[in-house]
């Protein structure tokens, strides 16, 4: 059998597809592979380009079957989809993923180590745990509210809705309904108290990396995003300009250009949903702090003069993954304009 240049492989959690083609583009292997045959497969063929989509379980994939000397490229499937031909199917998957793998033009994702997927891991389940938390101060604030206990949105009035649960002498609430937002009151508790635990790790990684400290000095940037962007951004150099990066975050409009005319529409909202929420969220905290501040920022005033307060939030939070890419490719930590007092 002819030597094996390039092989596109479809994952999956239990049957693999595997499309494998010579270096004159002949196919030379096309099959199936039960998940214990995988390894055992590239383990005898020669060192080879593979090719994978980036998902679900792909880095994992992909640190093993390196360790047999092949070379192993991610893909956006998004990008992969272009090159099925007709009707999707596993075999047309790995087909077209052997065949997108070799073009000049194809992005790449790094692949991940243990360590970084191990940090993104933490930030997903502190994501998770204030989601659930959130999703739980909101049924228990709606469900007083049918007794006539209003309180106002936020953590901050959780307490005093407690308190009220607690007190066995207030007689607003019948004993079925009080036990019953007892338990949403408590489990509220216990996920604060966790939240705060994963922050105290997150707060740790964040002073022991150089890079994440510098991070924190961009106003709008605490532990959590710097954080987040060390998971998110493992070769902030792979982008040619910070425009690029903020393009890839999902921070820039979508183009629907034809004919010499621009036209520009929303943000993308591509890229991590994560990290661009939080960057979002820095953003909008700038700029309330900008409102009270004595000496204010020139640019963010004639910002917020020109565009409403949101699109004055996402603007600031484009400028911020600008900002960053410069810190993280650059060096140096932000120094602000000196036309700008710094808040």
């Amino acid at each position: 059998m002819d030597k094996i240049t390039t092989i596109g492989l479809d994952l999956a959690k239990s049957v693999f597809q595997v499309h494998g083609v010579t270096e004159d583009g002949g196919v030379a292997v096309r099959r199936r592979l039960r998940r214990s045959q995988l390894l055992e497969f590239f383990r005898t063929v020669e060192p080879c380009l593979v090719g994978l989509e980036a998902c679900a379980s792909a880095h994992y994939w992909a640190s093993e079957i390196r360790k047999f000397g092949h070379t192993v490229r991610l893909m956006p499937p998004v990008y992969v989809k272009p090159y099925v031909k007709r009707n999707k199917t596993d075999a047309a998957d790995a087909e077209a993923i052997c065949e997108a793998v070799t073009r000049p033009t194809m992005r790449f994702v790094p692949v991940k180590s243990r360590e970084e997927q191990a940090a993104g891991i933490v930030l997903k389940t502190r994501e998770l745990l204030v989601r659930q938390r959130s999703q739980t101060a909101n049924a228990l604030r709606a469900h007083m509210a049918e007794f006539g206990i209003i309180a106002a949105s936020g953590m901050a009035s959780i307490a005093r809705l407690t308190a009220i649960l607690r007190d066995n002498q207030d007689d607003c609430l019948p004993n079925a309904a009080r036990a019953a937002l007892l338990e949403m009151a408590e489990q509220i508790e216990k996920l604060t108290d966790r939240i705060n635990a994963l922050d105290t790790k997150i707060v740790a990684g964040v002073k022991a990396d150089e890079a994440a400290r510098r991070l924190t000095t961009i106003p709008g940037v605490g532990p959590i995003i710097a954080a987040t962007v060390r998971a998110v951004i493992q070769d902030p150099a792979a982008f040619r300009t910070g425009r690029d990066l903020a393009a890839w975050i999902g921070l820039t409009p979508n183009a629907n250009s034809s004919g010499g005319k621009e036209r520009l529409g929303r943000i993308s909202k591509r890229g991590n949903k994560q990290l661009r929420t939080l960057l979002i969220v820095g953003a909008t905290a700038v700029l309330k702090q900008a409102r009270g501040a004595q000496k204010r920022p020139e640019w963010v005033l004639s910002l917020l003069a020109r565009r409403p307060y949101k699109v004055a939030a996402v603007a600031l939070a484009n400028k911020m993954v600008r900002i960053i890419w410069a810190l993280l490719v650059k060096g140096g930590t932000y120094q602000a304009p000196t036309a700008m007092a710094k808040i």
